[in-house]
């Protein structure tokens, strides 16, 4: 009776004549999906593959018949120009402190869209407008509604109350494009925010009240602990998007006035100076170290993903 049960459960299962095996099942499922992943392949990977190959080659557009093979010397090149470490110091500068002042912007609007209020939800659609808005848009507002030493807001209102009338731009350029990009971006962290505040365990900040607990206690000990994944999740989305805007830097300062970053010298190269691998090599670098910012943002919502699911 045991060798009879041992022998039908080593058997292998029989398929039955007409049904589809488990493999053929599952490509067909996942058939519908490959026109799009050979789309994805198409218009991403490959003309990356192009650039990195690109990239290993002294080639100026202007002397096609001069390229050669470098290796890594214009990954040297990148690194060691002058130019180009002002340019990457200079990307590091305008990603920090936008993030960092959109964060904390971001919080105290999340904190404050947190309370129940007459007319919230008009606010809140107010408060979001300006992540809506196109990044060259946006930039423009700045520049010439805002910024304009002649007739810009900033100004008429510095006019009223008797003050200087500074020329924005060129007196603090990269505090310019920073103050643009700040008001683009601080809407993405209060809503990042404001979803983590929403999903706190209510009961437990009651029982602090309770117990005697203050605002500010409760805020400390409770919420900002609560909020670190958030806060970590919105810095480095924040962090991948500002390291590659170029939109604001061309629009307001046109890359002059020690604000180009990254993205605009690889333009810059490119377009003006001709040189398609030092573009290119610029280009590559971005790229990796956007994966890496990627990779650090993916295991964060991982693990907010984690934490929510022990919850329930």
């Amino acid at each position: 009776m045991t060798a009879t049960t041992t022998a039908r459960v080593a058997a292998p299962p029989v398929r039955t004549h007409g049904q589809p095996s488990a493999r053929l099942r599952a490509w067909a499922t996942r058939g519908p999906l490959l026109p799009a992943l050979i789309f994805m392949i198409a218009v991403t990977q490959l003309p990356f593959v192009a650039t990195l190959v690109i990239s290993f080659f002294d080639w100026n557009s202007l002397y096609p018949k001069a390229r050669r093979f470098t290796g890594f010397g214009n990954y040297t090149q990148v690194l060691t120009d002058a130019d180009l470490r002002h340019s990457l110091w200079t990307t590091v500068l305008l990603t920090a402190g936008v993030v960092i002042v959109s964060l904390a912007l971001g919080l105290a609007l999340a904190l404050l869209l947190d309370r129940r209020f007459k007319g919230r939800g008009i606010v809140r659609t107010l408060l979001i407008a300006p992540f809506l808005v196109v990044p060259v848009a946006a930039a423009l507002l700045w520049k010439h509604l805002l910024f304009n030493p002649e007739y810009g807001l900033l100004n008429g209102l510095l006019h009223i109350v008797g003050g200087p009338q500074p020329d924005w731009i060129s007196n603090t350029p990269l505090l310019a494009v920073e103050a643009s990009l700040v008001w683009q971006w601080t809407p993405f962290m209060m809503l990042i925010l404001l979803a983590g505040l929403q999903s706190r365990d209510h009961q437990q900040i009651e029982a602090a009240r309770v117990d005697g607990a203050g605002d500010w206690q409760i805020f400390r000990h409770l919420t900002l602990p609560h909020l670190r994944r958030y806060l970590e999740l919105g810095a480095l989305l924040g962090s991948i998007y500002i390291v590659q805007n170029f939109d604001a830097v061309f629009t307001i300062t046109s890359g002059g006035l020690g604000t180009a970053n990254l993205p605009y010298t690889v333009y810059q190269s490119f377009y003006q100076a001709h040189e398609n691998g030092l573009a290119s090599a610029a280009g590559v670098l971005v790229v990796l170290g956007s994966i890496v910012i990627a990779t650090l943002a993916l295991r964060v919502v991982s693990s907010l993903f984690r934490e929510e699911g022990s919850r329930r």
